[in-house]
C-alpha cells in the first residue's frame, strides 16, 4: 500500500504538487473565515429554569417553588447533576446533563415537566422561563449606558426598543440581559385617610384602576357590504387621565381615583441596579449561543452599535467595559508569533545542518503543509479554533518537519552515490528506492508519537475537554506530515535534487564540532557506565526536586485585561447602599493609572444568568494594555482589601467560568450543608 502511495505520487507528482498548491490556497483562505474562541465548549449541556416571584421571601420560594420544580425534572433521562439557588423573589433550577447529551431534546424533556408542574405553583409567581442555550464562557460582551441628561426610565426605553432589539438579530446572540432596567409604568399611590373620608375600600380602587387601562375587543358592524371592526382606544395616556376616572358616584358628586390617591409615573421596586463610571446607568450583557464565533459576533455587536450611534443623542455607549475578543485576538497573535518564530528557527537550523537550500525548502514545506491540513480538517469538521488548538499546532511544529528530513536526506544521499556510480540509474528509480527505503521508519516513528497522545482522549470532564482539542490538533499535524513526506516530499525531490550540484560528502563545521565531542565523551561514558547511570540518575533527581516546587494548578494565570470582582454584603442590604459602595469604588479604581473604565451590576436582572439578591455587586474594569500589568492588578487588589467587612475578590472571568462550571460557584472552595431543615 505504501509503496504504491509513493510511486503514485512520483508518477503523478505535477498532479501531487498542484494539490499541495492548492491546499496551502485554500487554507490561507479558510483562516480569514474560521470561528475562533478563546476555549472550547467545557460545561456540560445544561437548562436553566427561573420563575419569578415577586415579593416572596427567600423561603417561600423554595418551598413554594424551587422544591416542585425540582421534584418535577429529578429523573430527567441523562440528568447529572440538579442544582438549585432561591433568593428574594427568583428561583432558579439548573439541570446539567451527560457530556454528548441532544441539548434540544433535553430542553424539550424539561419543558414538558415543567408543563406539569406550572399550575400548582403560587399564584404570585409568574411562568417559569427557560433561559436559551448559552456558550460555557457565555458572556461576549458588556456594554455601558449612560447620560448625563436622560434619567434611567428614559434609557430603558431607548434600550427597549432600539438598543436591544438590534443586538438580540446579530446572529449568534443568545441573549441580551440589561441590569439597571426601569420599566415605566403609571402608580396609583393610595392615601388611607382620604379613602376613608371619601368611603372608597382599597378593593374598589383597585377595581377602578383595573378596568380604566383595560383595553377590550369592540367587536364589529356589518352593513349591506362591508363587516366593520370597532376598535377601542384607550382613555388613558397620561397619570392625569387616570386620575381622572371616576371610582363611583357618592351622593350626587362622583369620586375619582385622584380625590383619593396620587397618580404618578415612576417604576417598579428594582431588582437591580448599574453603576457606569461613577453613575447610574444601564449595563447590558451580551450573552452569546454556544455556536457563536466570538470574534465576529463582537465586530458584528460593535458594528450595530456603531450604526445606533447617529439616533442615540446624549447618549454614551461603551463597548470594552469587557471585550473577550481582546483577550482571543492577543493570544491569536501572541500563538502566531511564536509558529513565525518557530518556522524560522527550524528553517535555520535546517540550512545550518544540510548545507543545501533545496533541501532545506523541501523540508520546510511540511510545516505549512501539515499544520494547513489539520486546520482544514478541524474547520470541515465543525471544530472551532481556539487557543488549545493552536497550542497543539505549535507543540508539534518541530515534529512535523522530522518525517520530511528523514525522506529528503536519504533520498539526497542516494542520488550523491548514483551519480558516483559507474553505471547511475534513472532519478526516479532512485528517489523511489530511497523513499521506500524509509518508509517503514517514517511511519512507524509517526504513529509512535501520535499514541503517546492516545491517554488523553480518555481523560473525562473538563480536563478532558480542554486538552482533546490540543491532542487532536496535534495528531491531525502529525498524520498530515506524514502524508506530505510519502506524497509531496518524494515529488519535490525529484523537481528539485537530480540536477542540483553535487556537493562532496562531508558534515558543516558545526556538525563535525558536536560529532568530535561526542566521539570524546562516548568511550568514557561506555568504560564506566556507573558514571552515565549517576548523571541520569542526578538528572531525574533534579527534574524531581523542580517538579516538587511547581503548584498543582489546572490552568495558568491568564494576563487578562479585563477583571471582576465581587463585593458581598450582609443579607438584606438594600440597592441603595450598595450603589454609594460601588460609586465610591468607582472613584478608587479608576484613579489607577491603567484602568480604562468602569462598569458594576447590582442585583440581578430579569431571564440574566445572575440569582443573586441585592447584597450582590459584581464590578468590571479593564485595564489599558500599554500599562504596566503586575503593578495595575497589585494597586486594584490593594484597593479592593480597603473594604473591609464584606466578602470580595478579584478574579479574571476565565477563572471564575471554570470554577462555575466545576463547582456551581465561583468561589474558590465550597462548603455543603446536608441536614434536616430544622
Amino acid at each position: 500500500m505504501l509503496a504504491w502511495l509513493v510511486r503514485a505520487a512520483l508518477t503523478q507528482r505535477v498532479l501531487v504538487l498542484a494539490c499541495a498548491v492548492l491546499l496551502v490556497v485554500l487554507g490561507v483562505r479558510a483562516s480569514t473565515d474560521v470561528p475562533l474562541d478563546v476555549f472550547p465548549e467545557f460545561a456540560p449541556p445544561k437548562v436553566e429554569i427561573q420563575t419569578e416571584a415577586p415579593g416572596l421571601s427567600t423561603e417561600e420560594v423554595e418551598s413554594l417553588i424551587t422544591v416542585p420544580i425540582e421534584t418535577a425534572v429529578n429523573g430527567v433521562p441523562d440528568l447529572a447533576t440538579l442544582r438549585s439557588k432561591s433568593v428574594l423573589g427568583l428561583s432558579s433550577v439548573t439541570i446539567l446533563f451527560d457530556r454528548g447529551t441532544d441539548v434540544i431534546r433535553a430542553r424539550q424533556l424539561v419543558q414538558e415537566r415543567v408543563t406539569q408542574v406550572q399550575s400548582r405553583l403560587p399564584s404570585a409567581a409568574r411562568p417559569p422561563v427557560m433561559l436559551p442555550p448559552l456558550s460555557s464562557t457565555s458572556r461576549a460582551m458588556k456594554i455601558g449606558v449612560s447620560s448625563k441628561k436622560l434619567d434611567q426610565m428614559q434609557l430603558s426605553e431607548l434600550v427597549r426598543w432600539t438598543i436591544r432589539p438590534r443586538l438580540m438579530a446579530v446572529p449568534g446572540v443568545a441573549n441580551v440581559a440589561v441590569w439597571g432596567y426601569r420599566d415605566r409604568q403609571l402608580q396609583v399611590l393610595a392615601d388611607p385617610d382620604r379613602l376613608n373620608a371619601a368611603g372608597v375600600t382599597l378593593n374598589e380602587l383597585r377595581l377602578a384602576t383595573g378596568d380604566a387601562v383595560l383595553v377590550g375587543g369592540g367587536g364589529f358592524v356589518d352593513t349591506p357590504n362591508q363587516r366593520l371592526a370597532v376598535q377601542q382606544a384607550s382613555a388613558i395616556q397620561t397619570a392625569d387621565d387616570l386620575s381622572r376616572t371616576v371610582i363611583k358616584i357618592a351622593g350626587d358628586a362622583p369620586v375619582r381615583i385622584g380625590d383619593v390617591a396620587r397618580v404618578t409615573e415612576g417604576y417598579a421596586a428594582p431588582i437591580g441596579n448599574a453603576i457606569i463610571d461613577d453613575g447610574p446607568g444601564l449595563m447590558l450583557i451580551v450573552e452569546k449561543q454556544p455556536t457563536g464565533n466570538t470574534l465576529q459576533l463582537t465586530r458584528d455587536v460593535e458594528a450595530a452599535v456603531a450604526e445606533l450611534r447617529p439616533g442615540l443623542k446624549d447618549v454614551r455607549v461603551d463597548t470594552t467595559i469587557f471585550r473577550p475578543a481582546t483577550f482571543i485576538e492577543r493570544s491569536i497573535d501572541n500563538l502566531s508569533r511564536a509558529l513565525m518564530i518557530g518556522c524560522l528557527l527550524v528553517a535555520i537550523v535546517l540550512f545550518v545542518f544540510t548545507r543545501d537550500w533545496r533541501q532545506a525548502l523541501i523540508s520546510l514545506v511540511a510545516i505549512p503543509l501539515s499544520l494547513l491540513g489539520a486546520g482544514l480538517v478541524l474547520l470541515w469538521s465543525g471544530a472551532t479554533i481556539n487557543t488549545m488548538v493552536i497550542a497543539g499546532l505549535v507543540i508539534a511544529l518541530g515534529e512535523v518537519v522530522d518525517d520530511a528530513i528523514i525522506d529528503v536526506e536519504n533520498i539526497a544521499r542516494r542520488l550523491r552515490l548514483n551519480r558516483e556510480a559507474g553505471n547511475p540509474r534513472l532519478a526516479f528509480d532512485v528517489v523511489l528506492a530511497a523513499s521506500l527505503e524509509v518508509r517503514t521508519a517514517v511511519v512507524f516513528a509517526s504513529l509512535i508519537v501520535m499514541l503517546v497522545f492516545l491517554p488523553i482522549f480518555f481523560l473525562g470532564g473538563v480536563a478532558g475537554t480542554f486538552f482533546q482539542p490540543l491532542a487532536i490538533a496535534y495528531v491531525l499535524a502529525i498524520a498530515a506530515s506524514l502524508l506530505v513526506a510519502l506524497m509531496v516530499t518524494p515529488a519535490l525531490c525529484l523537481f528539485l535534487l537530480p540536477n542540483a550540484p553535487i556537493k562532496a560528502e562531508g558534515d558543516t563545521r558545526l556538525v563535525g564540532w558536536l560529532k568530535q565531542r561526542y566521539a570524546n565523551t562516548l568511550p568514557r561514558l561506555i568504560a564506566r557506565p556507573s558514571l552515565a547511570m549517576g548523571i541520569v540518575a542526578g538528572g531525574l533527581l533534579l527534574s524531581g526536586i523542580g517538579y516538587a516546587g511547581f503548584k498543582d494548578q489546572f490552568l495558568p494565570d491568564f494576563r487578562e485585561t479585563d477583571f471582576l470582582m465581587h463585593f458581598v454584603e450582609k443579607p438584606g442590604t438594600s440597592i441603595e447602599a450598595m450603589d454609594r459602595i460601588s460609586i465610591r469604588a468607582s472613584k478608587e479604581l479608576r484613579a489607577i493609572p491603567g484602568v480604562r473604565n468602569f462598569g458594576a451590576h447590582i442585583g440581578r436582572a430579569e431571564a440574566a444568568d445572575e440569582v443573586v439578591g441585592p447584597n450582590f455587586t459584581e464590578f468590571w474594569i479593564s485595564l489599558d494594555e500599554k500599562a504596566d500589568y503586575d503593578a495595575s492588578v497589585a494597586k486594584i487588589k490593594a484597593a479592593i482589601d480597603g473594604y473591609l467587612g464584606l466578602y470580595r475578590d478579584v478574579l479574571t472571568y476565565l477563572r471564575e467560568r471554570i470554577k462555575e462550571v466545576l463547582s456551581g460557584a465561583g468561589a474558590t472552595i465550597v462548603v455543603r450543608i446536608f441536614g434536616p431543615d430544622q
